[in-house]
């Protein structure tokens, strides 16, 4: 089984949840919310300047007792997010999210965003190719037709 890639593996068609630096977090989170993820991406223009997440509200905005309604998310962001390419292997981010300790992570193609990618669709990727691993394997091993429970 090929190594799976973050577009079109992981990331298919995705309707980015992006708002400018300047919005206020209070917006931000009733999206969030409302699309039930757990992050949002700042950008202005084309580019990309933050990352929006559930452990920033946590950490930056209800830890520090500011008000949601006239905090503007680039003074509660995290500016200069790491990216991968939309080719870079899901092994990749996985290993990235893991290393740093995050959970969502912006894909990016020339600088333009393509998606972004969290910890939950990773392990379902990942999920996905062992289950096809083990079937392959199944079918190597006890022939073509077999399979458990059928």
């Amino acid at each position: 089984m090929p190594k799976r890639k973050l577009v079109p593996d992981v990331i298919r068609e995705q309707d980015i949840i992006a708002f400018k630096p300047g919005d206020m977090v209070g917006a931000a989170v009733k999206a969030m919310a409302e699309r039930r993820v757990g992050a949002v991406l700042v950008i202005e223009g084309s580019r990309l300047m933050g990352i929006f997440t559930e452990r920033d509200l946590v950490t930056r905005v209800v830890a520090r007792d500011l008000d949601p309604k006239t905090t503007p998310l680039d003074q509660v962001m995290t500016a200069g997010p790491d990216t991968l390419p939309p080719d870079a292997m899901a092994i990749e981010a996985l290993d990235l999210m893991r290393k740093h300790n995050y959970r969502h992570l912006p894909v990016l193609r020339d600088d333009t965003v393509v998606g972004i990618v969290s910890i939950r669709d990773l392990y379902a990727a990942v999920h996905a190719q062992l289950e096809q691993e083990i079937k392959e394997r199944d079918s190597f091993i006890f022939g073509q037709d077999y399979s458990i429970g059928a």
